[in-house]
């Protein structure tokens, strides 16, 4: 860092010591934190810069604003302030002797230099961090040889611990001989024996263990080098009568010897090797050359999913065989029918057009069948289980892959594995980590044995070799699959690995790999703690892993967040090009491993007692990882799969029945509460394709107090685009144009600004002009904005569509003044792509921070000679949106899209239409088109449910008026009277998967999510303009008032006062009526917010609830301004509906009090109920009197439950029995394969039915 850097004449730039105003890798803002709690003009400190390497930045507040000086370095070393063109700089050698200058007034500053800002000296905590308290020292870096069994405490030394031996000889060298020596010299010695003998000391072991090594290399060196087996038996018998005077050089000279021997004797063996097999027999074919394990035939049991319109064939037997034939490329569909006999049809892989999954009811899929010319039919089929659809389609998927045309892959299967090995060897076999076989969310058995494309392992408290450990890794993958795994990547700091393997066919795809790592142990200095990371490029995607191991301790959370940032900042990883991106923003899918030792926050006892019941939904509350992320304090949107096994550490080791979670140690009793340290999280670019379809932990790998765990996932890659036309010709150039763009920025600075547009399809980076237009009406805030003449237009190296629609584009918004990195986004180009400009908006970060929000107008023109395009493997699969209502308990499941874009209209669908679908019983056309995944924005964008810098209610409440919403057409605007059923339509919620009524919360699933059924922790994710603000109530409508993040405000934020009563409020009850989704933000005037005297809290509020019910919620005091403002942006918005009666009309620019539900929102925990117009259900298709009735959960569901048999709702749903109009002709048959196998249980649920038949 700069810091460290020298200057000129050997002088350190920063004097003998560093000053206290100086800030050693403090961040931007943090700086102006720091100076916005000093207050007073002049207040100023020295800060390293974040743009260029050795240089320094001067923060100086004046007038409640931060104003940045460069310090630049020249080739000399001297440092002066960078300074308008043709001004001459002051030079100076120090830091010190340069602020001198500034302190004096008249300078060229802003304003004179008059209160330094010191850093804050923390006191030296016991930072001993070691391996959980099995160890009472660190672990030492592992050798090079094999370490198949560790050293224990047992293990006898030849000198005493470092701490007496080398140190306390050097400090009585220093202290007593090197006194004579010094005097020996004046003498005009020219040797120094006291010092050679110190030297000698020290070495006595490293003697010993080289004479130990030679010895054992002496055979190797006879056989295969005998020109070096000379010196060495030489060396050795000298060692024996070696004098005191020569053990010095005679240790050079044998290091020098063993060195030789080391590096050429693998060589010189292997010649040897290969001229004895010139003569031996022909070997069989290698393992690589041979094909993996065929796949065989998979028969899967299913039932035909009946409609309305076939209500007389409930109850006969419907039932299905689908057996899929990898190899041979076909499906097979039979039927049974009487008397044992069969009807069967055979259909192609290029007959099959599609596979629609329902949302609704796990286990059922829709299958379209291509008939003759342009028609096709679809059935609906019911799966044994959810988990047997995910395998029906995977192997679907595969045997698509297996023989499309297509000379690249579209889709690669990734698996990951992470486990702290407790420094321990691993077991013989550990088949059960990569087969993905224990506890959670496992793969089924029919797709197990599936080989993956890539396998990633990341280990902690590894002490086993690097190339033992692939070895191993290699030939556990071999006896699995029949396939010689290629290692294109290995890296380690200490204990903790990472190692990358990949399919011998995708070794060629791989190129640019990376490796990296980043030490966070005591001081960031001691490598028993930090992170490892690889990158590569799969043909054109981009891919990164870091597997790191945190801090531990319960209470060290803190530190733990700062080891996330400190890893995310310093990894050195992927494309140079974006090192103004943090790593989260330089890969297409970055993955996050590791043992990052966050702990449960909760009693012991009760943690026990939980997972006894295997009720991991309460200790998920208290999850801290998870509350950090609720917080935004780490992995900023970042998505992780939903935990459904036990916490993986801390067990008693050779058992998975107990958790040990104390020990005695010497400082006292130390706890260790089971918890989820070992997480798998990931990070993708928007509108990419990413799957999670396992994630869990082994039961049977005992050695380490962790257990292994697991993840697997389905990932869209795009291949190297070669042009079939050629470079494009001027008029067939492709443009990226922007009209506008608008940038919030949470910042105390008022410099100007300019973007930089980073691409691969780009040619070099471009850079817009400075913003033409700047206002603010909050200090701690600044709107921006650039006007079309400002930006430049972009051109694309490839003109294609079916290139851009893959492209991302990476956009950071820089200062003028020190062009340090104000925030960060990524744009997909995919929804872009048009003659109109379409609007995108999404969230800006810098260092895992949010720091605004951008929004835009752009479009992406493409001529019409390059527009052809082709489906992609994995948008053969789609999510069915023509149902409502969801199982109790599930996720809802939402479209393949990005959400950063406002205008769902504007985008257009997906090329390659189906076609019409024959009547035979099955849905219409129009049902199918409607399945289709579509770039619809308005799907549950996640991010609008938080208090964030997307929420434009936010920059209204702390009076910063954001009119962005003005650009957009006002029929997005629906009237809050109008009586179009469409106005009517509360867009569907985030599939948030277990959300509590009535509290809907920002923890929805991972935007890029479309085909699994459970629900994944992405916190939030880019924002769609038009659901900012307004979106998240109408997607509440079914479950009552919304939550919002527990987020610290800035700093210098005085909250507005409360309305009258308002801690008294609770929450609401549900709308009636829908809310526009963006309401035009142009007409809600609010006054600047002018100072207002801090709000009084009290301890209830603050702690997350009212009347002092704050039991389990977080006590730093985050739920204040930010969650005022989301009630704000609740209750504010024009066109809003009427409120329950007994709650008082709200003040404009006044937030409302919230309850508990509305501040602790982690985790979801019920359902929020689709919206039923999101497509005509089939109710209504047919007219049934019935259409009011939600499907699943409110009727069958309800009905249950009324007569005390809710147990049996998840049987019927799988068994297709998701009405009751379907369940009035039910047989006794069919309510035993749906589990009730209880002959009263079955009497009652008959005569229920047959009295509501009666009733009719």
């Amino acid at each position: 860092m700069a810091g460290g850097g020298g200057s000129g004449g050997g002088v350190s730039p920063l004097g003998p010591a560093p000053p206290m105003w100086y800030h050693r890798d403090l961040s931007r803002a943090a700086a102006e934190e720091l100076l916005a709690r000093a207050g007073r003009d002049g207040s100023f400190l020295v800060r390293d810069s974040e743009s260029v390497n050795g240089a320094y930045a001067l923060c100086v507040l004046f007038q409640k604003h931060v104003h940045t000086y460069r310090i630049l370095p020249d080739d000399e070393g001297f440092l002066a302030v960078q300074t308008s063109q043709g001004v001459q700089p002051k030079r100076f050698k120090t830091l010190p002797e340069l602020v001198s200058l500034y302190l004096q007034p008249s300078q060229g500053l802003v304003t004179t230099l008059l209160y330094p800002v010191d850093r804050e000296e923390t006191a030296v905590s016991d930072d001993r961090d070691y391996s959980d308290g099995e160890d009472e020292k660190p672990p030492l870096p592992p050798r090079s040889a094999s370490t198949s069994t560790p050293p224990g405490p047992d293990t006898p030394t030849d000198s005493p611990p470092a701490a007496n031996g080398l140190s306390t000889i050097s400090h009585e060298y220093l202290k007593g001989s090197y006194a004579l020596d010094l005097e020996a010299v004046k003498q005009g010695a020219c040797s120094l024996p006291h010092l050679n003998k110190t030297l000698v000391a020290s070495c006595k072991r490293l003697n010993g263990e080289v004479d130990k090594v030679l010895s054992g290399l002496e055979i190797l060196s006879k056989v295969f080098d005998q020109q070096s087996a000379f010196m060495v038996s030489k060396m050795i018998q000298q060692s024996v009568n070696q004098g005191g005077d020569q053990e010095l050089e005679n240790l050079v000279t044998k290091l020098a010897i063993l060195k030789d021997l080391l590096s050429s004797i693998e060589k010189k063996a292997l010649k040897a090797l290969q001229d004895m097999s010139l003569s031996s027999p022909c070997s069989p074919p290698p393992l690589s050359m041979r094909h993996s394990k065929a796949i065989p035939v998979q028969a899967f049991e299913v039932k035909l999913d009946v409609y309305l319109a076939e209500l007389t064939k409930i109850g006969k037997s419907q039932k299905y065989t689908l057996s899929v034939d990898v190899e041979g490329g076909r499906l097979v569909v039979m039927k049974k029918v009487k008397d044992n006999q069969e009807d069967w049809t055979t259909f192609t892989h290029d007959k099959i057009r599609q596979l629609i999954k329902s949302q609704r009811v796990q286990n059922k899929l829709g299958i379209v069948f291509e008939k003759e010319k342009d028609k096709s039919q679809r059935k609906d089929f019911i799966f044994a289980s959810a988990k047997k659809r995910e395998a029906f389609c995977q192997l679907l998927q595969l045997m698509k892959n297996k023989h499309s045309n297509q000379d690249e892959p579209d889709m690669i299967s990734i698996f990951i594995g992470s486990w702290n090995m407790g420094s321990v060897p691993s077991p013989k076999s550990v088949a059960s980590w990569v087969l993905c076989r224990g506890l959670g969310k496992t793969l089924d058995e029919m797709t197990v044995t599936i080989p993956h494309d890539l396998y990633v392992f990341g280990t902690q408290e590894n002490s086993v070799c690097d190339r033992e450990w692939v070895e191993s890794l290699r030939a556990m993958l071999k006896e699995q699959t029949e396939l010689d795994y290629k290692s294109i990547a290995v890296q380690t700091l200490w204990n903790i690995k990472i190692a990358v393997l990949v399919k011998p066919e995708h070794e060629n795809r791989i190129s640019h790999v990376g490796m990296s790592s980043v030490k966070t142990g005591i001081a960031n200095t001691l490598g028993n703690k930090g992170a490892v990371g690889v990158s590569f490029m799969f043909n054109g995607t981009s891919f990164g892993f870091v597997n790191c191991h945190l801090t531990s301790g319960n209470e060290k959370i803190a530190r733990r967040n700062q080891n996330y940032l400190d890893i995310l900042r310093l990894l050195s990883l992927g494309d140079k090009q974006l090192s103004s991106f943090d790593i989260s923003l330089r890969f297409t899918h970055l993955f996050w491993l590791g043992d990052l030792n966050y702990r449960l926050d909760m009693d012991i006892q009760e943690i026990l007692n939980y997972i006894n019941r295997k009720e991991f939904e309460p200790l998920l509350k208290v999850d801290q990882l998870n509350l950090e992320r609720e917080k935004n304090k780490v992995f900023l949107r970042f998505a992780e799969e939903e935990i459904s096994f036990p916490p993986t550490y801390r067990y008693e080791r050779g058992s998975r029945d107990t958790y040990v979670w104390q020990k005695q140690k010497a400082t006292g009793m130390r706890t260790n509460v089971p918890s989820w340290c070992d997480r798998i999280l990931w990070k993708s670019y928007p509108e990419t394709h990413i799957v999670c379809n396992s994630y869990g932990c082994t039961d049977d790998i005992v050695t380490s107090d962790h257990s292994p765990v697991f993840a697997t996932f389905e990932v869209g890659v795009t291949s190297q685009f070669v042009s079939k036309k050629g470079l494009p010709k001027s008029s067939e150039q492709a443009y990226i144009e922007f009209e506008s763009i608008e940038a919030i920025v949470k910042t105390a600075s008022r410099t100007k600004f300019f973007i930089e547009f980073y691409s691969t399809c780009l040619e070099e980076f471009k850079k817009s002009y400075e913003n033409d237009s700047q206002s603010s009406d909050n200090v701690n805030f600044l709107r921006v904005g650039w006007s079309n003449k400002q930006l430049t237009t972009l051109k694309p190296l490839l003109s294609e569509i079916e290139y851009l629609q893959d492209q991302h584009l990476l956009l950071t918004v820089k200062s003028l003044d020190g062009y340090e990195s104000y925030g960060e986004c990524v744009l997909a180009l995919k929804s872009m792509i048009g003659s109109t400009a379409q609007q995108f908006h999404t969230y800006l970060s810098h260092r895992g921070e949010e720091t605004g929000n951008i929004r835009g107008s752009m479009r992406v023109r493409v001529p019409s000679e390059r527009m052809g395009t082709r489906e992609r493997l994995y948008e053969w699969i789609s999510v069915d949106k023509d149902e409502t209502g969801g199982p109790k308990g599930k996720s809802t499941m939402m479209s393949r899209v990005g959400h950063e874009y406002v205008k769902p209209s504007a985008v257009r669908k997906q090329l390659g239409e189906l076609g019409k679908v024959s009547e035979e019983g099955e849905r219409s056309s129009k049902e199918e088109t409607a399945a289709r995944p579509k770039q619809d924005t308005a799907d549950g964008d996640p991010s609008i449910c938080k208090n964030s810098y997307n929420n434009p209610a936010y920059y209204i409440l702390e009076g910063v008026p954001n009119q962005s919403a003005a650009a957009i057409s006002p029929e997005l605007l629906p009237s809050p009277t109008s009586t179009n059923p469409q106005a009517a339509k509360a867009p569907p919620p985030s599939a948030g998967a277990r959300t509590k009524p009535p509290c809907a919360t920002s923890a929805a699933p991972h935007p890029r999510r479309p085909m699994t059924g459970h629900p994944v922790r992405a916190i939030s994710e880019e924002g769609s303009s038009e659901d900012d603000g307004g979106a998240c109530m109408a997607g509440a409508q079914g479950g009552g008032t919304v939550g919002s993040t527990l987020n610290r405000p800035p700093p210098d934020f005085p909250p507005p006062p409360l309305p009258k009563g308002a801690l008294e409020m609770v929450a609401e009850a549900p709308f009636s009526k829908p809310r526009p989704l963006y309401p035009d933000l142009a007409e809600v005037r609010i006054p600047a917010t002018g100072p207002v005297a801090p709000l009084a809290l009290g301890e209830g509020f603050r702690r997350g609830g009212v009347g002092g019910v704050g039991a389990g919620a977080l006590d730093d005091q985050s739920c204040s301004v930010l969650q005022m403002a989301k009630t704000l942006s609740e209750s504010e918005f024009p066109g809003q509906p009427p409120r329950a009666p007994s709650a008082p009309p709200p003040l404009r620019g006044q937030p409302m009090g919230l309850g508990l539900d509305a501040c602790r929102t982690f985790p979801p925990r019920n359902p929020i109920p689709e919206s039923i117009a999101e497509d005509m259900p089939e109710e209504a298709l047919w007219g049934s009197s019935s259409s009011s009735l939600s499907v699943g959960e409110s009727s069958v569901g309800e009905w249950l439950q009324r007569l005390g048999l809710e147990r049996y709702e998840q049987g019927l749903l799988h068994n297709g029995w998701d009405d009751l109009e379907f369940l009035s002709d039910i047989t006794e048959e069919d309510l035993e394969e749906a589990g009730v196998l209880d002959p009263a249980h079955k009497r009652i649920l008959l005569e229920s039915l047959r009295q509501q038949q009666q009733q009719k």
